[in-house]
């Protein structure tokens, strides 16, 4: 009978005398055991690593991601890792971060790419490492990930523009204040609002289209620009929150909150005031607490042996002010994210 020795530090540990050569070996097998159950290091069990890296940490869309990518992790026993640049624009500093995390050998990798093709070589070198990698918020080009977890971006185009033209009575002159260029879930969006009013309302036109650059400042200066240009404007539609609070601002500062017809997207607390004031007339909001947690998830799943859906889309929610009050909505846009991130 052969009886494996010992870790290392558990043998120095050990008294000469109840020395493996000193005693029956049915008693070294029960000191050892007795070690495995009593000496720190002898027996340390690691939880799972989940990386997740979001496209940036500033806006309160990106705390309630974190929140739930927490929530999952309390929930499914694994450790949640949480980087990302400050900016959705700090593309090498999100590279970085990503090359870190596969450089650690990570058990699972959860990303939302601030540009569809950045990411390519790195995603590559996950996949060469046998990293599961969930892609979720915003898609890439590469097919080296397992799942994407989003909002579907382009119906929630189509909500903004259907309501916008509600809103409109079918007619009139709008702008749009885009998010950045090469982000994909916000291309999408602007894509399926684009196509809508296009397809569906010949008697709206969409005037003019300029990039708010992820900065409520440049959205709001966006915004001035457009509505300098063209003062008569029915309507507007802003595709993400730093471009809709920028485009609030803009509004207020010129007393045309309630004159010009605004959807908006997404649901900072600024944003639900402005709705509850008529600046905004309809919020188009996902759910970024359900995105984080069922970003984890899916890698957990993977883990475990369970090959999740090669994409899973969430559905956005157009909210009026008259819906402030229903409980659904409140929980929507108010997740506990103290819970977790204290």
């Amino acid at each position: 009978m052969t009886i494996a020795r010992a870790p290392a530090i558990c043998q120095r540990r050990l008294p000469r005398l109840l020395s493996c050569d000193a005693v029956p070996h049915f008693r070294a097998i029960s000191i050892y055991f007795l070690i495995g159950l009593t000496l720190p290091g002898c027996r340390t069990q690691h939880k799972k690593i989940i990386a997740v890296v979001p496209k940036a940490t500033s806006h309160l869309f990106w705390v309630a991601v974190h929140a739930g990518a927490l929530a999952a992790g309390r929930d499914l026993g694994v450790d949640v890792d949480w980087n990302g640049p400050v900016t959705e624009t700090d593309y090498s500093r999100q590279i970085e971060i990503v090359d870190s995390m596969i450089a650690r050998h990570v058990d699972g990798l959860a990303l939302a790419a601030q540009d569809r093709t950045a990411l390519d070589a790195s995603l590559d070198r996950a996949a060469r490492q046998g990293i599961p990698v969930t892609v979720f918020d915003s898609g890439v080009d590469s097919t080296n990930y397992m799942t994407f977890v989003a909002t579907n971006n382009y119906a929630a185009g189509q909500m903004a523009a259907r309501k916008l033209a509600e809103l409109l009575h079918g007619q009139g002159s709008i702008a749009m204040v885009l998010h950045v260029p090469g982000s994909n879930s916000t291309m999408d969006r602007e894509r399926g609002f684009e196509e809508t009013i296009a397809r569906e309302f010949p008697h709206i036109q969409i005037v003019q289209k300029l990039y708010g650059m992820s900065d409520r400042s440049k959205a709001m200066a966006a915004a001035e620009n457009i509505l300098t240009a063209h003062p008569d404007l029915d309507g507007i539609f802003a595709s993400t929150e730093p471009s809709s609070v920028g485009t609030s601002l803009a509004l207020k500062s010129r007393h045309l909150d309630g004159k010009v017809k605004f959807v908006a997207f997404d649901a900072a607390d600024s944003m639900v005031e402005d709705l509850k004031a008529g600046t905004i007339d309809a919020l188009v909001a996902q759910d970024p607490f359900r995105i984080g947690y069922e970003a984890v998830k899916t890698l957990v799943d993977k883990l475990h042996g369970i090959t999740p859906p090669k994409r899973i889309d969430l559905s956005a929610h157009v909210i009026v002010k008259a819906d402030l009050e229903k409980p659904e909505i409140k929980l929507l846009l108010n997740p506990d994210v103290k819970k977790y991130l204290n």
